[in-house]
C-alpha cells in the first residue's frame, strides 16, 4: 500500500517538473532578446503558433490538477473509510474440538481475530488450541 502511495507521488512530482519547465522554457522564449514579442500572433505563420501557444491554458490547468488531488484524496479516505468498516464487522465464530466434536459459538469483530486468539465482544480472550478449530462465519 505503501510503495503504490509513493509510487503515485513520484509519477506527481515528475509531470510537475516536466509542466514546470515547458512553463519556463515558455517564458524564456518571450522574454529573450530578438525574439518577436511585439508581432501581432495572428501575423505569425499558422506551425510557429501553433508551436509557441500553449495546449491549455495555466488556469485550467492548475485546475485540472487540483482536482486530480482532491478525487486522489476522497479516494484514500473512502478505502480507509471502507477498510476500517470492514475490520469493525461483527462475525459469528465456532471453536470446534476435532476430537469430541463439541462445538462453541461466539462473537467478535473482525479486527479483534488473530491466528490462535480473538476477544469476544464482551471482553473476553479466547486463545484456541491445537486440537481446536476456528470456523469463522462471514455475515
Amino acid at each position: 500500500m505503501l510503495t503504490k502511495l509513493l509510487f503515485t507521488a513520484i509519477v506527481i512530482l515528475v509531470a510537475w517538473l516536466v509542466v514546470r519547465n515547458r512553463w519556463r522554457a515558455d517564458d524564456d522564449t518571450r522574454l529573450r532578446p530578438g525574439a518577436e514579442s511585439g508581432t501581432d500572433p495572428s501575423a505569425r505563420s499558422p506551425q510557429r503558433a501553433a508551436a509557441l501557444g500553449p495546449l491549455m491554458p495555466r488556469g485550467a490547468v492548475k485546475l485540472a490538477a487540483y482536482g486530480v488531488v482532491v478525487l486522489m484524496l476522497v479516494g484514500t479516505a473512502l478505502y480507509l473509510f471502507q477498510d476500517w468498516q470492514h475490520a469493525r464487522e461483527i462475525v459469528q465464530l465456532q471453536v470446534v474440538n476435532v476430537y469430541t466434536g463439541q462445538v462453541e459459538r461466539y462473537e467478535a469483530q473482525r479486527s479483534d481475530i488473530s491466528q490462535r486468539s480473538f476477544v469476544t465482544l464482551d471482553g473476553r480472550r479466547i486463545q484456541i488450541a491445537e486440537m481446536e478449530r476456528l470456523i469463522q462465519i462471514e455475515p
